[in-house]
Order: structure tokens, then sequence, then C-alpha cells
């Protein structure tokens, strides 16, 4: 009799201690998940995202760009592009769909805030890739900038030779 309670109590121990490692695993993975969003798909969820930890990416527009060296704050605009990497090669590749993307006054926008120094890849056309908050007066907050420049890579590969 005593043999069976021991191993019901200790059945009931590891299942309790298989469902609070279950409930940290979620829990954890909750609070640390992270919304990779066009900048579409963020504007049509709108206040359903704000304040959530976010990526995003979109093209550059370079007039929009302002910059504070003594307080360290950037802000900029970006536009929209598809975040499919098939729909983008259809469009003709990265360095087109950042193009179209700048110049088409139609297409959805976001403006960014950026408290560090300015990168040095930031110009006109580049593809920006930011995580942060989106606030709720619609303006993206963001903690992490990354930048690719496509113009600058092509310029750089070299030509084929035929031999």
């Amino acid at each position: 009799m005593e043999n069976k309670a021991n191993r019901a109590k200790f059945i009931i121990g590891g299942v309790l201690i298989v469902a609070a490692i279950v409930y940290l695993i979620v829990s954890s993975t909750r609070a640390s998940a992270q919304y990779f969003l066009t900048i579409d798909e963020m504007l049509q969820r709108g206040s359903e995202v704000v304040g959530r930890d976010l990526r995003i990416s979109g093209a550059v527009i370079g007039d929009t760009i302002q910059y504070d060296p003594q307080a360290l704050t950037l802000t900029f605009e970006v536009a929209s592009v598809p975040g499919d990497n098939a729909e983008v090669e259809a469009q003709g590749g990265l360095a087109a769909v950042l193009h179209q993307a700048v110049i088409d006054p139609n297409r959805p926008r976001v403006k960014v805030v950026y408290n560090d120094v300015k990168p040095d890849l930031l110009r006109d056309e580049a593809q920006a890739i930011m995580t942060g908050k989106l606030g709720e007066d619609g303006i993206f907050y963001a903690e992490e900038l990354l930048l690719k420049c496509p113009t600058k890579y092509e310029e750089a590969v070299p030509q084929q030779t035929n031999q």
C-alpha cells in the first residue's frame, strides 16, 4: 500500500514539474516573440501591433533623412516593399523594387525615429531593416537599424571576361 502511495506522489510530482517547464517555455517564447511585418501589414494591423516588438523593412526615402548630431536623433521615412523574395525577383530585383517604392507617392510610408549614430549606408533607396516598436502616434521607434544598399554592391561586382 505504501509503495503505491509513493508511486502516485512521484507521478504527480513529475507531472507538476513537466507542466511548470512547459509553462515557462511557452511564456518566455511569447514574451520574446517578434513579428516580422511589411509596412503594409503593420499599418493594416494598426492598434493591434502598437507597443509590440516588431521587425519591419522598407525603402529609405532620401529627402526625408534628418540627423541631429548633438542629440544623436535620426529621423527618416521608409516606403513599403514586398516581403516575399520571389515577388522581389519577379519585379526586377531588390534595386528595382527599392527604386519603385521610393518614387511611388501612393506607396504606404512610415516615419522612423532612431537614437544613435547615423549609419554610413543610410541613403536614398537603401533597404532599412528595423527592430523596434510602433508608437501610438504612428511613428516607428527603431532600437536596431540594419541597412542594405544594393546599388553599392552591384557596382562592386567585377565584369566577367570571356576567354
